[in-house]
Order: structure tokens, then sequence, then C-alpha cells
């Protein structure tokens, strides 16, 4: 196998810990099972257009609670919605600190305006640091892998992409991506040692 010559990383779930369900599930009138949680969540309208940066904060917040029927106003809840993701996994950090000195090191997420900024950008963190926000596609959808490969200036062939999505796995596979599905830093650290 060859080696490759960018490790890219998904966020949330494998490299940042997220407790975006868990608080979700608090704020809803009705109970939802874990997995008709996350289906709504992923295919929220609200969310997808802001993560594809169409809309601003206040937009977002407005058309989640009407979507999800929340009974907060737009700011309280944008507070709690910048809460979510906590932080960087324990070791995960140090993990990238060690990788980068041997490889090209990127992060490809799913994200906003609110959470990048939470983190910086990530631009300690990662060589190239890239969110759909700012890239204008969205995984699963193959345009954010053909985009972000044309900004890393890389072959499908020469990345080895991690993330918890089974949907973006088969997408990145599909496209000649080197996928792992991962669930979390155990998992991801287990993976990268093999």
């Amino acid at each position: 196998m060859l080696k490759p010559s960018l490790l890219l990383f998904d966020l949330g779930g494998v490299l940042i810990e997220n407790s975006t369900f868990d608080s979700l599930k608090c704020l809803l009138p009705a109970p939802l099972d874990a997995h008709a949680l996350k289906n709504k969540g992923l295919d929220s309208s609200a969310v997808r257009r802001f993560e594809l940066g169409e809309i601003s904060p206040i937009e977002f917040s407005v058309s989640f609670i009407a979507e999800w029927d929340i009974s907060l106003a737009p700011d309280d809840f944008l507070e709690k919605f910048t809460s979510w993701p906590i932080g960087f996994y324990p070791d995960a950090r140090e993990a990238l600190y060690f990788l980068r000195q041997r490889y090209r090191v990127g992060c490809l997420s799913n994200s906003n305006v609110l959470h990048w900024k939470k983190f910086d950008g990530f631009k300690d963190d990662f060589d190239i640091a890239i969110s759909s926000h700012q890239l204008g596609a969205i995984k699963p959808d193959d345009e954010a892998f053909i985009r972000t490969l044309a900004v890393c200036d890389v072959e499908p062939s020469a990345v080895y992409f991690f993330d918890d999505s089974a949907g973006n796995i088969r997408s990145a596979n599909r496209l000649g991506i080197r996928a792992f599905h991962v669930d979390g830093i155990g998992q991801l650290l287990k993976i990268l040692s093999e």
C-alpha cells in the first residue's frame, strides 16, 4: 500500500467530542429515539443550508426552531447550539501533532460559521482545514470531495480519509479515496496504528 500524501479527517465524532444529539433531545417537545433523531438531523434543511453557508446564524436558528418545534427564542437556541461541539477528544491533538511530523494532515468537516469560529478555524491543528460552509459543498455530496481534492492539490488515491458517517465513506471510496469508517478517537487511533 502506498504511503498517503494527505491524511484527511472529519471532526465531529472522530476528533471532536460532540453533544449534538443528547443536547437536542432535551429541547424537543416529544421524545425521538436515537436513530430517528440522527436521521432527522442529517435530513434537516436548516442544517444543510447553514452548513453550506447559504443562511446567517439567525436565519438558521429561526428555521431550525420551526423545523423541530423547539420552544426557545432564536438567540437562546444559538447559544445552546454553539456549545454542542465540546472539544477535542483526549489524545486527539497529540495524535495530530505526531502525524503532522510525518504527513500532511487536513480536516474536511460539515460545519458552520459558529462552530468554526469557536475553534478559531482549526488553523493550529491542521496543515489545511476545510469546512463545508466555506467550500460551498457538503458531504456526502461528491462535490465536497472533488472541491477538497482541488484545494489540497492531490489525487484521490493519495488521500486517506477518516469519518464516522457510512454515507461519507461510500462517497469518498466511490471517488477513489481510501476511506476508513471510525467512531471516536479510540477506534481512530487503532486504525492509524494498524
